[in-house]
């Protein structure tokens, strides 16, 4: 089975949690942490602060490592390992995503997240 390993950012500003809705793909109209693959030679902290400016001209400071997920999905085992972020400017653009909402810990369920991502909302919602 394929191997992918990617990063993934939990972008917090105050109580509110930054999801993102896939524009593309496979996945498309899913609901996701946002992030990317790692470059071979990359951290995961490079890695995740190019994906986010890439895609969302985003920038954040990176924090702990708050989970690294093993999901298998059909054609593809996913290694995502998900950092806790906070955010350093308010503005960002969507590049390569559909929607974007800045969501409360109680309104985490109000999206359909994708299946690799679900299994974090239950965990930050205790957080």
């Amino acid at each position: 089975m394929k191997k992918i390993e990617v990063v993934a950012a939990i972008v917090q500003d105050g109580e509110k949690i930054f999801a993102t809705q896939r524009g593309y793909g496979e996945f498309k109209d899913g609901w996701e942490f946002p992030g990317g693959k790692i470059e071979p030679g990359e951290s995961k902290e490079t890695a995740l602060a190019r994906e986010l400016k890439e895609e969302l001209d985003m920038e954040v400071e990176i924090g702990e490592l708050f989970e690294t997920v093993e999901y298998d999905y059909p054609n593809f085992h996913l290694t995502m390992h998900c950092f806790l972020c906070k955010l350093k400017q308010k503005d960002y653009v969507l590049k390569e995503h559909e929607a974007a909402k800045w969501l409360l810990r109680s309104e985490l369920n109000s999206v359909a997240w994708l299946p690799a991502d679900l299994g974090l909302i239950a965990k930050l919602q205790e957080y």
